[in-house]
């Protein structure tokens, strides 16, 4: 058995911790422990805050004081995310910036924004690793695994909450570069179509347009033309899963490469560029920083497999 901490502990709530419910803060706080104990531990009076007894919906106050259990749980035989992993050091190449309150990464395609699903690895988890010191370290939004470019990470809760509130507010704005098959119309500058996500028997979340779905709109700007394929910039209004990818496929030009809704045919064209993976870059993000209220505008550049394959594209075209 492994004791998560030996003793009585008494934590004192301070701002950057406050607003949070008192479950969540618990698992954040006691790693590994499985939810139904943290339940547990509450309902029997175990957690006190402020020498009183709580419901696990407690909203915590700055200056609350929290008292929590020795809690014990079975010793997990999980490897830990190692700093010297290839995976974990190349991270810190990806930083575009950081400060006290905000981390922004050029993510790599491939990479989990986090582990779970039969990964043991994910950005956050290694970002963990490699900045140990940090007490808060959040995911903002998600990018999917094979997508590449900015994601943003808060280094504190006041920050997330902020961020949070741009992003339900839309006043954030995130542009991505997405190559699509055939000519995109240049009169086609929107696409609102509602988006219902299904959970298919093995776990593969596939998104379809439907009308029983959530609203959502994503704008395009044609960004360059070639022989077979178009270049185009989507900036998502809704934030949906898949959104941009499923957009694009119910506008008759799927995304290059997309193994869940793309076209075979179009990928193959595409071969003698090297191109092997989804052509969805997130490439700038606009946002006011939630300390400063400074306008903070950041841009990811691609990686080499995607400026070679728009490079080939436009020799080929002009040819």
């Amino acid at each position: 058995m492994k004791t998560n901490n030996q003793v009585v502990q008494f934590v004192t709530i301070d701002d950057d911790e406050a607003g949070q419910r008192v479950d969540n803060f618990l698992l954040a706080r006691l790693k590994g422990v499985p939810k139904s104990m943290i339940y547990r531990i509450v309902r029997k009076g175990e957690v006190r805050i402020n020498k009183g007894r709580i419901k696990p919906e407690y909203k915590l106050s700055a200056g609350d004081v929290v008292r929590i259990p020795p809690v014990r749980v079975a010793e997990r035989q999980a490897v830990p995310v190692s700093a010297k992993l290839d995976k974990v050091a190349a991270l810190d190449d990806c930083i575009l910036y950081e400060d006290d309150h905000i981390l922004v990464l050029n993510k790599p395609a491939g990479t989990a924004v986090h582990g779970g699903s039969g990964l043991s690895f994910g950005v956050i988890e290694g970002l963990r690793v490699l900045r140990p010191e940090a007490k808060f370290l959040e995911l903002v939004h998600r990018l999917d695994r094979d997508t590449s470019g900015i994601l943003l990470i808060a280094k504190k809760r006041s920050a997330l909450r902020a961020l949070h509130e741009q992003l339900r507010l839309k006043q954030m704005q995130k542009d991505y570069l997405a190559l699509v098959r055939g000519q995109w119309p240049s009169h086609c500058k929107v696409v609102q179509a509602p988006l219902l996500k299904n959970i298919l028997q093995s776990g593969e979340r596939i998104v379809k347009v439907n009308s029983e779905g959530k609203p959502s709109e994503t704008r395009f700007k044609v960004e360059e033309r070639f022989a077979n394929a178009t270049l185009v910039k989507a900036s998502p209004v809704t934030g949906r899963t898949h959104q941009i990818r499923v957009h694009t496929q119910y506008a008759g030009h799927p995304i290059a490469f997309d193994n869940r809704y793309g076209d075979k045919v179009f990928d193959s064209q595409l071969s003698a560029t090297g191109l092997n993976r989804l052509f969805l870059h997130a490439s700038v993000i606009k946002f006011t920083h939630p300390s400063t209220g400074e306008t903070l505008r950041l841009e990811a550049p691609m990686d080499e497999q995607l400026r070679y394959c728009i490079n080939t594209l436009r020799q080929n075209h002009s040819n």
